[in-house]
């Protein structure tokens, strides 16, 4: 908001709270003049934190996003060089990649768009999407035959070009996306494979990847039979992979039970990851916005969210606020409090509260995580760049080198600075709290 506006609603506020007072004389409507002035100014530093952090990114790429490759994988394309110092810096040279991270990240430059109103950071959005995006809609970099999950988030990006823009190309663009999801492999259950190459998985990770888009999509182009599809794929996803003990969610589930990861009997991963479940709190939040209101299977997305969020409260470290890299291990050796997810959950709960998803109980636990997230993981440089610091890198499943799915593993995976990963679910947490506070909710 405008400095100009900010002074504006402070003057009035208190030209009316002095002629209020000298009238009525009621202390009790100084104090929630003063509260109001309060809950302006902490609104107003939350969007300010998530521009800044937007400014770092745009500094950052300000041409085209590469999407930094895990160490593993690095290894696997077999990129020049031997030691660990040769792989960093032929990954800081590769071409950029349309890729997952770069529909995450720009959900955030979105959604700041739409409630600043400033044009900057959907001409931003616009720039980087138009990089990938040939004249007659071919993706660039985009391979169908892969059958990959994570290379459907950024056509969100797409649909919100096509409805501003009206441009053929953007359209080409969906339509590639959209058929990728029609012939998407899927389980004996009926969901989708995470990618071709893991064959029978579910990963929660997927459910961000695909129903989203796959919901705008059906919004915006009138397919109403989708959304029996899409609310499938969550209810699948939990029924398979829920813990009944705790409620939370295992990363992945393989209904062969052939993965060395999977768990004989119920196929399941042996940890809980908290990213992966931060995955899965976006993807049903989000969904939720195009949903039809009067869909007789809304209330079942809805129950899911309310299931997932009382488990992952529960998990909340009670001294810092934030969450653990694995989810039910706090303080176990080689765990540590990791921001991407941390993040994610402020942003799925503090939306579900904003949307009438969630009780209002859930505030509290909302507000110190924010706080939490504030503390351990933004930063400022001495040039005065702000950073979103500590995030894991990656993890999944399977694949070569192998991912067993154990502890080890995931604790022993490298973390990142401003991570595209984290960064976009951190500029969502700060707008989605802002709301809550303008909206006054608890009071």
């Amino acid at each position: 908001m405008p400095v100009i506006k900010i002074l504006f609603y402070y003057t009035t506020l208190y030209f009316l709270l002095f002629k209020y007072i000298q009238m009525k004389k009621n202390i009790v409507c100084l104090f929630i003049a003063f509260t109001f002035l309060c809950n302006i100014a902490k609104a107003q530093n939350n969007i300010q934190l998530a521009e800044n952090m937007a400014a770092t990114i745009m500094q950052t790429y300000p041409d085209s996003m590469v999407v930094m490759k895990y160490l593993n994988h690095l290894m696997q394309d077999n990129l020049p060089g031997s030691g660990e110092k040769d792989m960093i810096t032929a990954n800081k040279n590769r071409p950029a990649n349309w890729n997952y991270e770069i529909g995450v990240v720009l959900m955030g430059f979105e959604r700041l768009w739409q409630v600043t109103g400033n044009e900057k950071y959907y001409q931003y959005l616009k720039h980087i999407i138009d990089h990938f995006i040939a004249g007659d809609g071919t993706i660039k970099t985009y391979s169908q035959e892969e059958y990959n999950s994570d290379n459907i988030p950024p056509g969100r990006q797409l649909l919100t070009l096509f409805k501003k823009e009206q441009s053929k190309k953007y359209e080409t663009a969906i339509t590639t996306l959209r058929n990728q999801i029609s012939l998407q492999p899927r389980n004996k259950a009926g969901g989708f494979w995470h990618k071709l190459k893991y064959p029978s998985q579910m990963w929660l990770d997927g459910l961000y990847m695909i129903e989203p888009f796959y919901a705008g999509y059906a919004k915006t182009f009138n397919s109403a039979a989708d959304f029996d599809d899409i609310i499938n794929q969550f209810v699948w996803m939990e029924k398979y992979s829920i813990d009944k003990k705790t409620g939370l969610l295992y990363h992945g589930w393989d209904e062969s039970k052939l993965q060395q990861w999977a768990n004989k009997k119920t196929g399941t991963s042996p940890e809980f990851w908290s990213r992966s479940m931060g995955w899965y709190i976006m993807a049903l939040v989000d969904v939720l916005d195009d949903v039809p209101k009067n869909h007789p299977r809304k209330k079942e997305l809805i129950s899911i969210l309310n299931r997932l969020s009382t488990a992952i409260i529960k998990t909340q470290d009670k001294k810092s606020g934030v969450w653990w890299q694995i989810t039910n291990k706090p303080g176990k050796e080689g765990n540590y409090l990791e921001s991407s997810a941390s993040a994610m959950f402020v942003y799925g709960m503090a939306k579900g509260i904003s949307m009438k998803y969630l009780p209002v109980s859930f505030l509290s636990n909302v507000k110190k995580a924010y706080d939490g997230l504030l503390k351990q993981f933004v930063t400022t440089d001495s040039a005065g760049v702000v950073h979103y610091t500590k995030a894991v890198s990656g993890a999944g499943l399977g694949g070569n080198p192998y991912r067993d799915g154990s502890y080890g593993y995931y604790v022993n995976e490298p973390k990142r600075d401003d991570d595209l990963k984290a960064i976009g679910p951190f500029i969502q947490a700060c707008i989605e709290v802002d709301l809550i506070n303008k909206k006054a909710f608890g009071k």
